[in-house]
């Protein structure tokens, strides 16, 4: 497959619901909900009544869940603890918050917790790396470890996860359409970071003393590997040209220069979605709890899906694994196997139930 595909047109009732959700704006009202996937062998729900949540990390015997206002939710026994485990103030903006989250490698041991959080101080905003140490369902210490990444009202990323090489790799958007921070290797905005644990900078980065790993992005919002340790990246375009990118350090990714066609200079995307999906968060599956296709995984707002798909074959091996549940922010996997997603219809862009947001399990 050329590894610069751009992908002009999605068919049938994905193609309608695109024509649906050109406008932001305009809220979305969700199909009913197919009673026969809901409570049964193959799903169930954990958790109701999320407020707009935005990331979700899974361990053992814990699921925490992001919630933009600032609060960390803790399912623990497939319960939802009524108190936080912690609660931050967070900037009141339509896109920042309390956004990704995700667990040390060794949290069986440490109990580590890394947050992204956006702020305001001196009405500017900026985000920042909390690294939390959790002991029973409460805040034992926090600390941050990373500061003064430039803030936006729309495009802050906010991914953090932990690679195979365990580092700690977090995705920040720009400060605006308009910026050219992305493209300013002196600048946290538009990239992605690469960390060691503590907030320090690695020693093989690929630029010297620098915590950027890869730039030229507009607004990350997922990244994950796949069985070969290749790492990939969904970015959000500007209402158009989502990407779907092989990331590879040190490489420019184009924004705001260019999108989704490489060039000598920039990166080209794998796959490119115009009209755009809105991805969330994306992961390779390792289980074989859940029947699947295809290992690589995307959550989708606005195309209100969790698809699978082949990244060699491209659109026409997408097909969705779970619908009906209107936009879908995060996706993760239990150690048993099971796929985990949170829904984001109380964000602004959906139209909630009266028992949204909702964290889902996929048993099968």
């Amino acid at each position: 497959m050329d590894k610069r595909l751009r992908i002009i047109g999605i068919a049938g009732a994905i193609a309608f619901s695109f024509f649906v959700l050109t406008s932001p704006d305009d809220p979305i009202p969700l199909p009913e909900l197919p009673t026969e996937n809901f409570e049964n062998k193959s799903i169930k729900i954990l958790a109701e009544n999320l407020e707009n949540p935005r990331s979700i990390a899974i361990t053992d015997e814990k699921i925490f869940i992001t919630e933009k206002k600032g609060t960390i939710r803790v399912i623990f026994q497939e319960e939802l603890l009524d108190e936080p485990l912690a609660t931050f103030r967070s900037a009141n903006v339509f896109d920042g918050g309390l956004l990704g989250i995700t667990t040390h490698p060794n949290f069986k041991e440490n109990h580590f917790i890394y947050v992204f959080l956006t702020y305001k101080n001196d009405e500017k905003l900026w985000n920042k790396i909390i690294k939390i140490t959790e002991s029973n369902n409460k805040l034992e210490d926090a600390e941050t470890i990373l500061d003064k990444i430039p803030g936006s009202v729309f495009t802050n990323g906010g991914f953090l996860k932990f690679g195979p090489d365990g580092k700690l790799y977090v995705g920040t958007g720009t400060v605006s359409d308009a910026s050219h921070l992305p493209q300013d290797k002196n600048s946290l905005s538009g990239k992605i970071l690469r960390l060691n644990s503590d907030g320090t900078i690695p020693e093989d980065n690929p630029f010297s003393n620098s915590p950027i790993f890869s730039l030229g992005f507009r607004n990350p919002q997922g990244i994950s590997w796949d069985s070969m340790g290749n790492m990939y990246a969904v970015d959000l375009g500007p209402e158009q040209n989502d990407e779907i990118n092989l990331i590879k350090p040190g490489k420019n990714f184009g924004w705001p220069e260019r999108e989704c066609i490489g060039n000598e200079k920039f990166e080209g995307a794998v796959m490119c979605y115009d009209p755009g999906i809105e991805p969330g968060g994306i992961l390779f599956y390792k289980g074989n709890s859940v029947k699947l296709d295809h290992a690589f995984i995307m959550a989708s707002l606005r195309a209100s899906n969790l698809y699978q798909l082949d990244l060699d074959e491209g659109l026409k091996s997408q097909k969705s694994i779970l619908s009906g549940v209107g936009r879908v922010r995060d996706v993760g996997q239990g150690n048993d196997g099971s796929l985990y997603i949170i829904t984001s219809n109380t964000d602004g862009k959906g139209f909630p139930d009266g028992k949204d947001d909702k964290l889902i399990r996929i048993l099968k």
